[in-house]
């Protein structure tokens, strides 16, 4: 009875051990490619009501993210190690690199640290507020540091599970954008050929 109790204790214990950022950073890092849904929604002061835009999303380690707003206009961003291009319909592409414009280049590679949750990268702008929910849930809270980051924003606050799930962002105009993500996926392992030619673009 005593060695069936402690055996009980011992598993109640694991499924109870509090998630951390540095195992939260490993398992994100091991998953070659992440494939998601989103809706976004942005609250502006002034306005009366908030702006509603959704899509879908592909990140492929080595390679970079590829970001697909369909609604309510279709628009593409891609981000990868060297460059930033931003293609709408109709419109030439919009090429930034970190030569030609720093500032717009620390904010697709900070993107990219928030999906990996990146502590190093994360900790180089911002302090970190990280806290198990239980259930294998979690939260980090991203407080700016560094300019011009602590101009922008004054929260970045990421909620997920598994995988990142929510993205909470209030800047200091009093502004608040909302983007959720959904049916998450993982598989297949590598990119299929229609994905790989989003990065050869």
């Amino acid at each position: 009875m005593i060695r069936t109790v402690i055996f009980l204790l011992s598993l109640f214990s694991l499924s109870a051990q509090a998630v951390t950022l540095p195992e939260l950073q490993q398992r994100f890092s091991q998953q070659p490619v992440l494939r998601a849904d989103f809706s976004q929604q942005r609250t502006i002061s002034g306005m009366n009501l908030p702006l509603n835009s959704s899509g879908n999303l592909l990140i492929a380690r080595k390679k970079g993210l590829w970001w697909q707003q369909e609604k309510p206009f279709p628009l593409t961003l891609l981000l990868t190690e060297n460059r930033m291009v931003q293609t709408m319909a109709g419109q030439p592409p919009q090429v930034v690199t970190a030569d030609s414009n720093p500032q717009m280049f620390q904010f697709s590679a900070l993107l990219t640290a928030l999906f990996q949750a990146d502590q190093q990268a994360l900790e180089h702008n911002f302090a970190l507020n990280f806290s198990d929910k239980g259930q294998g849930a979690w939260q980090l809270i991203l407080t700016p540091k560094t300019a011009p980051l602590n101009r922008l924003f004054r929260t970045i606050t990421l909620n997920g599970q598994e995988y990142l799930n929510l993205i909470d962002i209030k800047d200091m105009q009093g502004d608040e954008t909302h983007i959720r993500f959904f049916n998450q996926r993982t598989e297949p392992a590598a990119l299929t050929d229609a994905e790989l030619a989003h990065f050869d673009r």
